[in-house]
C-alpha cells in the first residue's frame, strides 16, 4: 500500500457474500480521459454483476463533475465516492478531488495523501487493495492520461490471477499511462476502447475466473495441455513440463478468450500458436508469472534488517565476501531491495565487506530489465523517500539504480531447472517461485539451494513455501517469515543426480565416419604424441587478451590456480615469482613481432632448485595473432649432485645479479608511472563525479518543476473538459428557452 495515504477514517463493513460473487472493475485515465470515460461507461450497459471504480486525476481545489458528467451516457447508477459506501452492482464509483480511494470488507475507503511533493498516485493505491479484496476478480483497465500511474498496481491485480486491459495507445489523447503499463509486459490486451466492453461482457473471457469448472472436464482440458507445453518447448526457450498444471491450465484459458477462442477448443489454440510467433512470446511471458515489487511483504525485510542481516555481517571473515543468490529475480526489484538492506546493515554496523550477488531468471526479457535498472515512479509506493534519495537517480521517466548499487550485481539467464547452480554461498532468496512448480520439480529444487549454500548459510523462501520436502538438509529459523539454515551434508554426486532428473534424453545426430587413418600416418602421430608427451617443454597458447587456449605438457610446474572466480588469464595463473618477467616476455614478443626468450627463472621442485627460461613465439591462425609461450628448463640445474666449480661460474653470477637488479628497478619504475597515472586519473573522475552531481542536482529540479507543470496541466485538461461539457449543455438551454420564447 502507498505510503504517501496513511490518514483515513475507518470504513463501515460489508457483507462477505459481496467480496465471493462481485466482480469489480477499476478504471484509471488522466489528461484526455473525460471523453473515453464516457465512451466506456456507455459500452457496459447496466453493468449487471459489475461493480466500477473510477480514478481520474482531478484538481484538489475544484468541484468534480464527473458524476454529472457520466450520468447520462451510462444505465449504471453513478455516485461520488464517499468513505464506508458498500460496493454494489450495476454502480459506478467516482474518486472525489484530492483524495485516495481504497477498498476493504466490501466497503469504499476515503484516504488523503499526506505527502504532498510527490506524485501521487491513486490508481496504483486502488489496484492494490482490489488486489488483496477481490483477487480473481480484479479487472484493471487503463485508459488515457499522462504518467505511469496504474503501472504498479496492476502488477498486483496480475499476481492474483486478475484481467489487465489497457487502452490502444494509438487511440489515446495522451498515450503515457498506457505505454507505461503496456511496458511492465503484464497486460493481458491492448484494445481500442470499443472493444474493452466486449472483452469483459464475453462469456467465455470470464470462464477462466471461474472455478466452477467439472472435474471431469478439467482433466481433460489437463491432458490437452500437454500438446501446448510440448509447442512452447519446441518453438521457444521455455520448458514449462515441471509446472503445475492447474495454473497453467488457467492461463492458457485466459489467453484463448483473449484470441476469441472457446475455452475447449484447444486444437485451434495450439495451431495458432504453431503460426503465431506473437501469441507464443504473449502466452510464455503470461506462464512465467514476472510478478515482483521492491520490499514485498515488508515484514519479511523487517525481520532481516533487524535479526538476520547484522549478524550475517558480524560473523562474516573480512576476507572472504558475502555471497548472495536471487533465483527467480524476474524483473530485479527484489534483488535491488536485498541490496539495500545489505548495505544499510553495513553501514550500521560499519562492517567493509565485499558483497557478491547473483540474480538469475529464465525470462531473458526480465534480465535485460533488471539490467537496465530503471522503474517508474510508482516504486514512491513501496521505497521510502530516503532510500529512493540514497540508492536511486531521479529520471524524466522515472527512477534508475545507481551505477556503485547496480555494480554489485551480477544478472545472468538461468533455467532453474536444468542449469548448474551456484555454489559457496552465504544467502539464497527464491520467493514465490516453487509455489508454481511440482513437488518433485519442488524437491530438486531444494537440493541445489543445499548443495549450493555453505554450512549454516540462509535460505529465504515465500510465504506460502517451506524446505521440509528434503528432511534434514534445513532447519527453522523463522516460520513466518520462511528463512531456514543449512544443516547436514549433501551425499556424494547429489548435484549431478540432480540435474539428470530433469534431462530429456534427445538422440544424438548421426556423423559420418571418419576415413581410417593409414598404417605410415598412424606411425608418424605416434612419433609426434611420445616426443611432445616426454620431451616437449611445458607450453600455453594464448591470444592477445592473455587467454589461455590450449595447454601442453607439465603446466602445472608453472602455474597455479588463484583462488577467488576462475580465470584463464596467463598472468593471473603465473606464479607471483615469474609475473614481472612473463609480462615482460609477452609485452616484448607483440611489440617487435619476434622471437624472445627470458632467462633466469627458478622453480622449486621436489626439494631441489631448477633454473628456466621463458620463450615466447609469435604464431598467427587464420588472420589471429597468436603467442606461443614455453617454458624450457635448464638441464643443467637439476643435476644436484654435482659441485661446479664456483670460480668459473662467479662473473655469470654477478652479471645476472646486475641484470636482475636493472630488471627489479625497471619494474619499480613502471610500477610508480602506473600509480601516478592511476592517480591522476582518479582526480579526473573525482571532478567528472562532481560535475555530474551538479548537473544530476540541476536536472532534478528541472524534472521536479515539470512534473508539477504536467500534473497541472492534466488537472486543467481535465478541468476544461468538465466546463466545455457544462458550457454545451448551457448553450443548449439558452438554445431551448429561445425557441420557447
Amino acid at each position: 500500500m502507498p505510503a504517501a495515504a496513511t490518514r483515513d477514517d475507518t470504513p463501515a463493513r460489508g457483507p462477505p457474500g459481496a467480496r465471493r460473487t462481485l466482480s469489480v472493475i477499476g478504471i484509471g485515465a488522466s489528461a484526455g480521459g473525460l471523453d473515453v470515460c464516457r465512451r466506456l461507461v456507455g459500452s457496459l450497459g447496466d453493468g449487471q454483476g459489475l461493480a466500477c471504480i473510477l480514478v481520474q486525476h482531478l484538481d484538489p481545489a475544484h468541484e468534480s463533475m464527473m458524476v454529472e458528467l457520466l450520468s447520462s451516457h451510462t444505465a449504471m447508477t453513478v455516485r461520488l465516492a464517499a468513505n464506508g459506501m458498500l460496493l454494489e452492482p450495476r454502480h459506478l464509483y467516482v474518486i472525489q478531488p484530492g483524495t485516495f480511494l481504497s477498498v476493504a470488507h466490501g466497503a469504499l475507503r476515503v484516504s488523503h495523501p499526506q505527502a504532498q511533493h510527490k506524485a501521487r498516485l491513486p490508481f496504483d493505491f486502488l489496484l492494490v487493495s482490489l488486489a488483496r479484496e477481490f483477487g480473481r476478480r480484479a479487472i484493471c483497465i487503463v485508459l488515457s492520461g499522462a504518467g505511469s500511474d496504474g503501472s504498479l498496481g496492476l502488477k498486483a491485480i496480475k499476481e492474483q490471477g486478475g484481467l489487465v486491459l489497457v487502452q490502444d495507445p494509438r487511440q489515446a489523447e495522451y498515450d503515457g499511462m498506457p505505454r507505461s503499463a503496456i511496458g511492465t509486459g503484464l497486460v493481458d490486451a491492448v484494445l481500442p476502447v470499443e472493444q474493452i466492453a466486449a472483452a469483459l461482457t464475453m462469456p467465455r473471457g470470464r470462464a477462466t475466473d471461474s472455478d466452477m469448472l467439472a472435474k471431469p472436464a478439467e482433466q481433460r482440458a489437463e491432458d490437452r495441455l500437454g500438446g501446448i507445453i510440448a509447442t512452447l518447448r519446441e518453438t521457444t526457450s521455455h520448458d514449462f513440463r515441471m509446472y503445475k498444471r492447474g495454473t497453467l491450465l488457467r492461463r492458457v484459458q485466459r489467453r484463448m478468450a483473449m484470441a476469441d477462442i472457446e475455452p475447449d477448443s484447444f486444437d485451434d489454440y495450439q495451431a495458432l500458436l504453431e503460426h503465431s510467433r506473437e501469441e507464443r512470446d504473449h502466452l510464455a511471458r503470461d506462464l512465467l508469472i514476472n510478478v515482483t515489487s521492491f520490499f514485498r511483504d515488508r515484514e519479511v525485510f523487517d525481520f532481516l534488517a533487524a535479526r538476520v542481516l547484522p549478524d550475517m555481517i558480524r560473523d562474516q571473515p573480512p576476507a572472504q565476501p558475502l555471497r548472495i543468490w536471487v533465483a527467480g529475480c524476474s524483473s530485479g526489484e527484489e534483488t535491488y531491495s536485498l541490496v539495500m538492506l545489505f548495505n544499510e546493515a553495513m553501514a550500521t554496523t560499519g562492517a567493509d565487506l565485499k558483497i557478491q550477488i547473483f540474480a538469475s531468471d529464465v525470462d531473458a526479457e526480465a534480465i535485460a530489465s533488471a539490467r537496465d535498472g530503471l522503474y517508474p515512479d510508482a516504486i514512491e509506493a513501496s521505497v521510502s523517500e530516503h532510500r529512493l534519495e540514497r540508492f536511486f537517480v531521479r529520471e524524466p521517466h522515472g527512477y534508475r539504480i545507481k551505477p556503485e548499487l547496480r555494480a554489485s550485481v551480477v544478472f545472468t539467464v538461468q533455467d532453474l531447472l536444468s542449469d548448474p547452480p551456484f555454489s559457496r554461498l552465504d544467502f539464497i532468496s527464491c520467493r514465490n517461485l516453487l509455489i508454481y512448480l511440482l513437488p518433485e520439480a519442488q524437491a530438486k529444487v531444494l537440493r541445489l539451494f543445499h548443495f549450493a549454500l555453505r554450512p549454516g548459510g540462509l535460505l529465504l523462501l515465500g510465504s506460502s513455501e517451506t524446505a521440509g520436502l528434503v528432511s534434514g538438509r534445513f532447519e527453522i529459523v523463522s516460520q513466518a517469515e520462511r528463512i531456514y539454515r543449512h544443516i547436514g551434508r549433501s551425499p556424494p554426486g547429489e548435484l549431478a543426480s540432480a540435474l539428470r532428473s530433469g534431462e530429456i534424453t534427445r538422440p544424438l545426430a548421426l556423423s559420418r565416419p571418419m576415413p581410417p587413418l593409414s598404417r605410415q600416418a598412424t606411425f608418424a602421430e605416434l612419433c609426434r604424441q611420445q616426443v611432445t608427451e616426454n620431451y616437449a617443454p611445458a607450453a600455453v597458447l594464448i591470444n592477445g587478451r592473455n587467454e589461455c587456449l590450449h595447454f601442453l605438457g607439465p603446466t602445472d610446474h608453472y602455474l597455479q590456480v588463484s583462488p577467488g572466480r576462475p580465470t584463464h588469464d596467463l598472468l593471473a595463473l603465473a606464479r607471483p615469482s615469474m609475473r614481472g618477467r612473463l609480462r615482460t616476455a609477452i609485452h616484448q614478443a607483440t611489440d617487435r613481432n619476434s622471437n624472445v626468450t627470458a632467462r633466469g627463472g627458478k622453480i622449486t621442485r621436489d626439494g631441489h632448485e631448477f633454473a628456466f627460461s621463458i620463450a615466447v613465439r609469435p604464431v598467427e591462425q587464420d588472420g589471429e595473432r597468436l603467442l606461443l609461450v614455453c617454458f624450457v628448463n635448464d638441464p643443467v640445474s637439476g643435476r644436484s649432485s654435482e659441485h661446479p666449480d664456483l670460480a668459473s661460474v662467479a662473473p655469470r653470477i654477478a652479471e645476472l645479479e646486475q641484470e636482475l637488479e636493472a630488471t627489479r628497478d625497471e619494474l619499480q619504475t613502471a610500477l610508480q608511472g602506473l600509480e601516478t597515472s592511476n592517480d591522476e586519473q582518479k582526480a579526473i573522475n573525482d571532478e567528472a563525479l562532481s560535475f555530474n552531481e551538479e548537473y544530476q542536482s540541476t536536472n532534478e529540479e528541472l524534472v521536479t518543476s515539470k512534473e508539477e507543470l504536467q500534473a497541472l496541466n492534466e488537472e486543467l485538461v481535465a478541468l476544461n473538459g468538465q466546463l466545455q461539457d457544462s458550457l454545451e449543455k448551457q448553450r443548449t438551454t439558452s438554445n431551448d428557452l429561445k425557441n420557447i420564447l
